[in-house]
Order: C-alpha cells, then sequence, then structure tokens
C-alpha cells in the first residue's frame, strides 16, 4: 500500500528532499493515527493530521480540509483500495 508521499512526491517524509526546506509532514511521524487504513504511519490517514501540505498549501483541521480531501485523487485511490474497511 503507498502513502500520501510517495503518490504526491511532496518529499516531506524523514530524509526526503524537501523535509529541511519545508520540514518533515506530520503525517510521515508517529502519531496516533500510525496505521489506518494500512499505512505507515498516518500516510493512508492524512487528510485527518494537521499540518499536512497539499497543493502547495500547509492544511489546517480536519473539519477546514476535509472538503478538499474528499475531492483529492489520493484520498479517493485510499477509499477504493480499503473497500469495507476504509477508515475515514
Amino acid at each position: 500500500m503507498k502513502n500520501c508521499w510517495e503518490v504526491k512526491q511532496c518529499g516531506r517524509q524523514p530524509g526526503g528532499p524537501k523535509a529541511a526546506e519545508l520540514g518533515i509532514c506530520s503525517a510521515s511521524r508517529y502519531n496516533p493515527y500510525s496505521g489506518r487504513n494500512r499505512g505507515i504511519y498516518a500516510g493512508r490517514y492524512c487528510w485527518r493530521v494537521v499540518g499536512t501540505l497539499c497543493d502547495g498549501e500547509v492544511q489546517g483541521s480536519f473539519a477546514l480540509k476535509i472538503m478538499n480531501c474528499a475531492a483529492c485523487e489520493f484520498f479517493q485511490m485510499v477509499k477504493q483500495e480499503e473497500g469495507s474497511r476504509f477508515q475515514e
């Protein structure tokens, strides 16, 4: 299963090419959502994590970002791959 940083190629994962410049994404570090939707850390649950960088902008809380996330091709891919196991 691919994680968001692998699909979106943001480079903000630990050791990624943009981690020093933009910081390490909170979805790619250990957090309470580790393992959801079979991802590494929150790599397949990024829509629930504050501070992700999507479309060049730092995203805020779930309530503020869910509309953008629901339209995201990665969100749709995870939803399809997980089927009835999908955790929104």
